[in-house]
């Protein structure tokens, strides 16, 4: 196959979109008219390379997947530099539409997920299987950028906080498993209680989640209580309830984006966002899902740190060059543009520009790409710079090591 990417400066991308239980059967529909005729609930649009579901791009006439042609001429489509140290598009980019509450998860470090991915391959796991743990050899940090207000929880609260909660509860179904951490609030002490929690078992399950909501309903209107009773009318009788008291609970307003490094545990809770992320797929769960849970590995990989709530959102950095939202790793940078006009964009990688609001073009010479808002356009490496104008907000997720 000739590569095209050094006959069109830019493509326009034709992306999948994920019919998870948890998404919102209106979202996308009412923010970037996306047909949804039959109502099923739109949780993700993938825009990217990921073999699971990989975007198409617009060549000539024909619509073809965008993994198969970055690997047919990686260094035109990602750069020299991009392909020599990953091997492949680097970052998935996703617009996230929960309408409930997305289990409760961590993602592997880089490390992790390499010796997990072998090890289960070796195992002769399927890929498929519920039980597989690691679908790919790469961590997942990621960023999420509020288009709505936008609930979560990411990261363990201030150790004191946590203690605070607990002790609300008082119940002797709970107080041993977190007796050593009160007593001495560390690392290794809430490792031992968050594992015990998540271990329990049947009637002592159901005893600490009933103590759990008689609590939370006597005090619905406080937080952490409140989100409480709505999870719980989501996953009754689930042990990850709990994860209220443990973890922070914020809710994004919209223009804030919030990071979380692998290791972090975190959850979605309700609102419509832009996730960008190392190109991975692995997740490991603890609770808040009806889904395979293996405590073992997902304790070896969860780091129980708190984080301050003021440390949650990113403080972005704002320039003529657009708003740029700082993060930990090379992985992907993400730059949120508000009504620019033929900004000259120059490229150290390929690129996915998404139109949130409003219409956007992109020019190169003599060629030019309008597209709608809720459309995506990917730039190869190759382009080198281009022009942007955009009427309304527009992203534009790259990378920039160096």
């Amino acid at each position: 196959m000739n590569s095209p990417f050094h006959s069109q400066p830019f493509f326009l991308m034709r992306n999948p979109i994920q019919t998870y239980q948890w998404g919102s059967c209106t979202a996308l529909p009412a923010l970037f008219n996306i047909a949804n005729p039959d109502q099923q609930p739109q949780a993700e649009i993938w825009m990217g390379a990921h073999p699971k579901a990989s975007s198409e791009i617009h060549v000539g006439e024909a619509w073809l997947p965008l993994n198969t042609l970055i690997a047919s001429d990686p260094q035109s489509a990602l750069s020299a530099e991009i392909y020599q140290r990953f091997g492949e598009l680097p970052f998935l980019f996703k617009v996230l539409a929960a309408d409930t509450a997305l289990s409760i998860q961590v993602h592997p470090s880089k490390q992790e997920a390499e010796h997990g991915y072998q090890k289960e391959n070796q195992q002769g796991i399927s890929l498929s299987a519920a039980h597989r743990n690691y679908k790919d050899p790469n961590h997942k940090p990621e960023l999420i950028y509020a288009l709505t207000p936008f609930k979560a929880m990411n990261g363990f609260r201030p150790y004191s906080d946590i203690v605070a909660n607990i002790a609300k509860i008082n119940h002797d179904s709970l107080n041993p498993i977190f007796q050593a951490f009160t007593d001495s609030p560390a690392e290794d002490t809430l490792q031992s209680a968050f594992a015990q929690l998540l271990a329990l078992e049947a009637t002592d399950k159901a005893a600490a989640v009933d103590a759990l909501m008689a609590v939370a309903n006597q005090n619905a209107t406080e937080a952490p209580f409140d989100t409480i009773i709505d999870l719980a009318t989501q996953y009754p009788g689930d042990v990850g309830l709990f994860a209220t008291l443990l973890l922070n609970v914020v809710t994004l307003a919209p223009g804030e984006a919030m990071f979380l490094h692998a290791r972090t545990p975190h959850a979605y809770i309700n609102g419509v966002g832009l996730e960008v992320m190392a190109n991975s797929d692995n997740v490991l769960r603890a609770g808040l899902t009806p889904k395979h849970i293996d405590v073992d590995e997902l304790i070896a990989c969860t780091s129980f740190a708190p984080i301050a709530t003021a440390n949650i959102t990113l403080e972005p950095t704002r320039t003529d060059q657009g708003t740029h939202y700082p993060v930990a790793v090379p992985d992907f940078s993400f730059t949120h543009y508000l009504q620019v006009d033929d900004l000259t964009c120059h490229m150290h990688s390929g690129e996915i520009i998404f139109a949130i609001d409003a219409p956007l073009t992109v020019s190169h010479g003599d060629h030019k790409l309008t597209i709608e808002k809720g459309e995506s356009i990917f730039i190869p490496a190759c382009t080198s710079e281009y022009q942007l104008h955009c009427q309304g907000g527009a992203v534009r997720v790259f990378n920039q090591i160096g």
